[in-house]
């Protein structure tokens, strides 16, 4: 399956040794996370909206529990707002819709 996953609200930096200390700590372990779940195509696409303290990608997971725990490995977890949306695949919902023309027309 796949999914949308958002994490925002980052944490804010009240100086520059907290700003050091965060991006050591977990915003750059974090990205070093993401890349590798690219890499083992776990991250279909992805990044972070310009100017915004979030990331934003599309996530492969067998299910839920598997999504959970890959959100759970990272660094991030539990300093930012998580959100999840399940995708549907275009050929799915399309296969779908075909259907339901179907019965419309042998009602007619």
């Amino acid at each position: 399956m796949r999914y949308l996953v958002s994490g925002s609200e980052g944490p804010g930096f009240a100086s520059p040794e907290e700003a050091v200390e965060i991006l050591e700590e977990v915003v750059l372990p974090t990205f070093d996370a993401l890349m590798k779940l690219e890499a083992r195509k776990k991250i279909a696409a992805g990044g972070l909206p310009v100017g915004d303290r979030a990331f934003v990608f599309i996530a492969e997971a067998a299910s839920n529990e598997e999504l959970d725990r890959l959100l759970r490995s990272l660094p991030a977890w539990g300093v930012l707002e998580w959100h999840v949306t399940p995708l549907q695949s275009f050929a799915g919902r399309a296969a779908q819709e075909r259907d339901l023309v179907r019965q419309f027309k042998k009602k007619r």
